[in-house]
């Protein structure tokens, strides 16, 4: 009877084993279609053994539990690329932005077609006009016209950098809202998973988990550690603290000079020190491309307005008074592109003539229109320093774009390898819900041997109604 009752006993404990095992396979497939679920595998383990008086009795079956099919180390390298490829992709996004601002199209990259290069041209034309016909009004007139139209031009092309800046900073201030609730989220899930799985995986809270720090290596580079717990320690590139076990380190945002910045708990300002995910890119177009842009469009506009200002000065005027500046400029070439605008709106004011000549003469004005073939910056004409910065401002987005290329397809190749080990193969589950269950099967009918046995023996092998 001893033997019988193990054998009993051995009988349902696979009974409650095989269902075990159909239960994982059909949580399996009910969320087989659930972002972020990982497969888990149904793992036997044997029972201890029996020991009575120094004798081993046998062991008292298996026992199941679920284990997730996931690789710590590959669901970082999909977080690393992520951060990079999101990264990438925002500042692709903001450098298209700002090449729209110069009318630069996949189909147009000509300097000459673009607004600003189209009426830097036409302005040089007018002052070469100006040479033939000194004395005609309408020719000065659209000297004015001209000037003013690229005057406008700068300023168009500065606020329109400016108002980019602005939005980019309130998206500085959206991401990092973000950012704090997912930190909160997974510093939250930490507490759950130490308290109830410290030693081993915890199955849908670690999926929670993982899903919180995918969307968050979408918004900005971190690293990460996991503690002896079964939690985790998250930091920004530059080592500020973001997630300590069950502690979020929240971020803040605060104005400087101008930008949001990011400020971290301890109240360092991060800002220059982050990279990666969609912030990481927003910084770098903020701060890197969009400024570089902005400046060299001041000095050209600078330079120009220089240039056409002590030219004119240095002539007589349609009055026969020394010429006067045409342009508007600030003390230096900050803010230039932004605040230059005519002085005049008189064309006599045009100093046409060279000092000596007479009001009638052309010589001020040859050199005027001479001013479109001289080196005014960086050993560059105007025209040439403005075809130069469109070229590298073309070499940028280029650049940025295939490395964001590249960067998706690897983080591609990644999720692939992710998808294939941690997903759900409906295929599988068939197999395995039909091993499992003829187990059961077989569990049960030894349970039922085993029963009738017993019946049997305690009915001294009579057939009667004693079950």
């Amino acid at each position: 009877m001893g033997t019988l009752t193990a054998l009993l006993n051995l009988s349902q404990n696979a009974l409650g084993a095989s269902q075990a095992a159909i239960d994982i396979t059909s949580n399996n497939v009910a969320n087989a279609n659930t972002p972020g679920y990982t497969d888990e595998v149904a793992t036997w383990q044997e029972s201890d053994t029996v020991l009575l008086s120094g004798t081993v009795g046998g062991s008292q079956g298996a026992t199941v539990s679920a284990v997730s099919q996931r690789d710590p180390v590959l669901n970082q390298r999909v977080q690393q690329q992520t951060q990079g490829a999101s990264s990438s992709s925002t500042e692709s996004a903001a450098l298209s932005d700002l090449q729209s601002i110069f009318g630069i199209t996949s189909t147009s990259t000509s300097p000459v077609s673009t607004t600003i290069g189209t009426d830097m041209n036409a302005f040089f034309s007018s002052l070469s006009a100006l040479q033939a016909s000194p004395s005609d009004t309408s020719v000065r007139q659209g000297v004015l016209s001209a000037a003013q139209t690229l005057a406008s031009d700068f300023n168009s092309a500065s606020n329109q950098i400016a108002q980019q800046t602005s939005a980019l900073n309130q998206q500085v201030s959206g991401v990092v809202s973000q950012v704090n609730t997912l930190t909160t989220s997974i510093a939250a899930l930490n507490l759950q998973i130490e308290s109830i799985s410290p030693n081993a995986d915890a199955g849908t809270l670690e999926d929670q988990r993982q899903q919180d720090l995918t969307q968050l290596s979408g918004l900005v580079g971190f690293d990460q550690t996991k503690t002896e717990n079964n939690g985790l320690t998250l930091t920004s590139a530059n080592g500020a603290l973001l997630v300590s076990e069950g502690q979020s380190s929240p971020l803040r945002t605060a104005i400087v000079n101008g930008n949001t910045d990011v400020i971290e708990g301890s109240g360092q300002n991060i800002t220059s020190e982050l990279t990666g995910g969609s912030l990481g890119g927003i910084l770098q177009a903020r701060d890197r491309d969009l400024p570089t842009v902005s400046s060299a469009l001041d000095s050209l506009a600078y330079a120009i307005g220089s240039a056409v200002n002590t030219q004119n000065e240095a002539g007589l005027d349609a009055n026969g008074n020394t010429g006067a500046a045409i342009f508007n400029l600030p003390a230096t070439p900050a803010s230039a592109a932004s605040t230059i605008s005519l002085a005049t709106s008189d064309p006599s004011e045009l100093a046409a003539a060279a000092i000596g000549e007479g009001s009638s003469g052309s010589s001020n004005a040859t050199a005027l229109g001479g001013i479109a073939n001289s080196v005014l910056l960086n050993g560059q004409t105007a025209p040439e320093f403005y075809a130069s910065l469109l070229s590298e401002l073309g070499s940028t987005v280029s650049q940025v774009s295939d490395e964001n290329t590249t960067q998706q397809a690897s983080l591609t190749q990644l999720t692939t390898q992710q998808g294939s080990q941690s997903s759900v193969s409906l295929d599988q589950e068939a197999a395995n819900l039909t091993l499992y269950e003829r187990s059961y099967d077989a569990a049960a009918k030894v349970f039922t041997i085993v029963d009738e046995l017993m019946a049997s023996a305690l009915n001294l092998g009579e057939e009667t109604t004693v079950t």
